[in-house]
């Protein structure tokens, strides 16, 4: 789709297992079993994606995914199915390669959203995309750096403290204009500092969910997962969120849902709803 001066694709590269009730927190498994049917271990399916952001002479990638660094230990824990060996084969259907890349922002540094930022090369970490600039939060990049002993397992360095060392770390501090059109909207609930960029366009824009609302499923307000630091942050960021969201007409991207990569919205008695899937 376009918005603005700017083509977005959705761009899957995983899927994987997650145990229900931590994807869902305090929902009754009763509630969330009907939206994400869950296996004989509890695990619901879900997926891995990336937005691509053409235009303006610049293309974005948003979010990484795991990337080429799992062991065969955490493929086998996550039940993890890479959709490609590297993002050049994914990137190839748009006429890119890893070197066309010129931004990739980073809505957090989990390493599932940021293990593709870095790769080994010749025995070496290193930045994936060579030619660009990634862009991070500053409270985010503090919270990645210094994680807590609750945090520590959501974070690997490995994913981006070569982005520093390389010279190409570019931190935020706060909502911003990023560039023309594209909007830093910026959340604390799940971790300190995600932030959402909104592609803005004449009729509608494109919303970058995050894990602000990782899946379709989790739209309703109370509904957040288990891994959110913030809970009730969280909860309030949605309350002011989803009414812009469903008057600006936005579509929303969803990182995670195992079938809906985006979608716009309704409002019913008591939440908002899935209006209409659309093709990204």
């Amino acid at each position: 789709m376009k918005f603005g001066a700017y083509e977005c694709f959705s761009i899957e590269t995983a899927e994987f297992l997650m145990d229900g009730g931590a994807t869902f927190g305090i929902v009754p498994k009763t509630l969330w079993e009907k939206e994400c049917p869950a296996d004989d271990f509890n695990r619901i399916l879900l997926k891995s994606r990336s937005l691509l952001i053409k235009g303006e002479r610049k293309a974005i990638l948003v979010d990484t995914g795991f990337g080429s660094k799992p062991s065969m230990k955490f493929k086998k824990n996550y039940q993890l199915k890479q959709m490609f060996d590297h993002m050049d084969s994914a990137l190839s259907e748009f006429g890119l390669t890893c070197g066309d890349i010129t931004d990739v922002i980073m809505s957090h540094l989990h390493f599932d959203h940021a293990g593709g930022c870095t790769e080994i090369r010749n025995g070496k970490l290193v930045p994936a995309f060579p030619n660009a600039s990634y862009h991070v939060q500053k409270d985010q990049w503090e919270t990645a750096i210094n994680p807590s002993a609750r945090d520590l397992a959501s974070f690997r360095k490995e994913d981006f403290i070569p982005l520093l060392e390389a010279g190409v770390l570019r931190l935020i501090d706060g909502p911003v204009e990023l560039f023309e059109g594209i909007e830093i909207i910026v959340t604390h609930g799940h971790t300190a500092g995600q932030q959402h960029p909104l592609v803005r366009g004449e009729n509608n824009s494109l919303f970058f969910c995050g894990d602000l609302i990782p899946t379709a499923a989790h739209l309703p307000v109370p509904w957040h997962m288990g891994f959110d630091g913030r809970p009730l942050v969280l909860v309030k960021e949605k309350e002011k969120l989803l009414p812009r969201a469903w008057k600006e007409r936005w579509i929303l991207f969803f990182e995670h849902d195992p079938r809906i990569a985006a979608a716009s919205i309704r409002r019913d008695e008591k939440y908002m709803r899935i209006d209409r899937i659309v093709s990204i």
